[in-house]
């Protein structure tokens, strides 16, 4: 999966808690997969009080569904109690990659 890029986004009323999980949730992926490049991005509390945190993987070579399945069981761990909505997952490739998948 050439330069497959993994998007995951998420609300939760806990934002602080949330933000700390998942830093650490990162930390540890970066330690076991070398080379990934984990970033934590959170949009501004909604009026019902709940921020979306976004995190986002890029991986040299792409995330390969090994990487995607150890970042979703580790985030369903780490994250425990933390979650107001599903993890959505998006995957995206660069514009220019004529056949993404």
């Amino acid at each position: 999966m050439p330069d497959r890029e993994l998007y995951v986004y998420w609300k939760t009323r806990r934002a602080p808690d949330a933000q700390a999980a998942a830093h650490a949730l990162q930390a540890r992926l970066r330690a076991q997969w070398p080379g990934l490049d984990a970033r934590l991005l959170r949009r501004a509390p909604a009026a019902d009080g709940r921020s979306t945190l976004m995190e986002i993987y890029r991986h040299p070579g792409g995330v390969d569904t090994a990487l995607e399945t150890a970042i979703a069981a580790q985030a369903e761990a780490a994250l425990a109690g933390l979650l107001d909505s599903p993890r959505m997952v998006e995957a995206f490739w660069p514009a220019d990659d004529p056949s993404p998948g």
